[in-house]
């Protein structure tokens, strides 16, 4: 190592400020990513790949060289092989010995998982009260579960960040809508028609359509290969070929049984497959609503998409897409506000059951058609008789608003735009 390979990524040192292309365009992330900058745990930011975690890294960047000299931040991609062959605390070392050998450090360090050990530096240098603040990021859901989880328990605060949401992607597009014309309701709706076709990846926004379908395909293979085939070194045909079968059927139910005469792949197979793919973000199965664990266990799952963007450039494409898109923006968006959030199927069905901070139930299908379907309204009752902790009822339509029989029903847009949406 040499001190270029470190000036490469730090730009600063040199030029004193983060520059505009690296900084991006400020989103409305969780407030409190940047207040922790000045708390002793571990920052740790979780999400898909590209989703937007370094640009976030490089605006904390920003924020702390507002109060601290630039060679007291150290930046670091772990994705560039020159660098994620050495261990981190041989990098530690060689940054103190040549850059800051005694002030405060903030150590950024990207797509930690591709060092091994990265959690043991992390445990030792914090628990040895090393002068120094870490904002670590990964394109891995289990970044800090399982064995990680128990070296740093409670050294860490954790934050999920995410594709744009809508309201990000209308703020991208200069749109306001806190205030909506005719004008502003069908720009609006002209922009979810491309929100649920390009999603809600920052760089691809910026891109022309035909650029955008081919960077969205570049995104898939590269979680493919760099986070699920070449960390668990498995068959990358076969992990790729159960990715675009349930990315194909967003909204649909799936049972293992169902997936093995699909790929012909074992049942053990199968499991680690679909552990590797949520753990990457590529797939958000949902499970079926029961109070009794065993049940939901042995109910089928329902297939989801983080971003239809990424779903639309890989699958095979049907008639009815519109309005599983539809649903399926609706899922990510239940995550992406922490929802604790299940499906429910007995005579009816109903798309997203989401229990409440209180132990009520909000239920909500999405009919993104003209006409609703006396069946949307049914199985809403339907689950409303069977449970009786149920708080509201919601029908997500294209353009109906309006209260009849107990269902509030709202326009999809209009609910991505709420700050509640219960």
């Amino acid at each position: 190592m040499n001190i270029e390979d470190l000036n490469n990524w730090n730009p600063w040192w040199l030029e004193k400020e983060v520059n505009k292309a690296l900084k991006g365009v400020e989103r409305k992330v969780n407030p409190l990513i940047f207040k922790a900058l000045q708390e002793r745990e571990i920052i740790a930011l979780t999400g898909i790949r590209r989703c937007g975690k370094t640009t976030i890294m490089y605006q904390m960047i920003a924020l702390l060289l507002q109060t601290y000299k630039p060679e007291q931040v150290l930046y670091i991609n772990l994705d560039d092989e020159a660098l994620n062959k050495e261990s981190l605390e041989s990098i530690y070392l060689f940054y103190r010995q040549n850059k800051n050998p005694d002030q405060k450090a903030f150590l950024f360090l990207d797509e930690i998982q591709n060092v091994q050990g990265w959690e043991k530096f992390l445990k030792k240098t914090y628990d040895l009260m090393e002068n120094v603040k870490f904002v670590i990021s990964g394109s891995s859901a289990n970044l800090l579960r399982g064995e990680y989880a128990t070296l740093l328990t409670g050294r860490n605060i954790t934050f999920n960040i995410f594709p744009l949401s809508f309201k990000e992607f209308l703020e991208f597009s200069h749109i306001k809508y806190e205030k909506i014309t005719t004008i502003t309701k069908s720009r609006i709706i002209y922009e979810l028609n491309n929100y649920l076709e390009y999603g809600g990846f920052p760089e691809v926004f910026f891109k022309e359509k035909e650029i955008k379908r081919i960077l969205l395909k570049q995104y898939f293979e590269d979680i493919v290969y760099k986070d699920i085939v070449k960390r668990h070194n498995i068959n990358a045909k076969k992990v790729t070929d159960l990715g675009v079968y349930l990315l194909t059927n967003i909204a649909n139910s799936f049972t293992i049984r169902k997936i093995r005469n699909f790929t012909g792949l074992s049942i053990d197979s199968i499991k680690d497959y679909l552990s590797y793919l949520e753990d990457a973000f590529l797939a958000l199965p949902l499970e079926h609503f029961s109070y009794s664990l065993k049940e939901r266990s042995q109910r089928p799952k329902k297939s989801y998409s983080i971003d239809c963007g990424l779903r639309n450039v890989v699958s095979f494409r049907f008639s009815q897409d519109i309005g599983r898109l539809a649903e399926n923006c609706v899922r990510a968006e239940l995550l992406r506000k922490g929802k604790e959030t299940y499906y429910w199927k007995e005579k009816g069905e109903v798309d997203f059951v989401v229990k409440n901070q209180d132990n009520t139930l909000t239920v909500i299908n999405v009919s993104f058609a003209d006409d609703i379907q006396e069946r949307e309204i049914n199985s809403l009752k339907e689950f409303k008789t069977k449970f009786k902790k149920v708080d509201t009822l919601i029908l997500l339509t294209r353009n109906i608003e309006e209260k009849t029989e107990g269902v509030l029903k709202i326009p999809l847009w209009k609910w991505l735009l709420s700050e509640a949406q219960r």
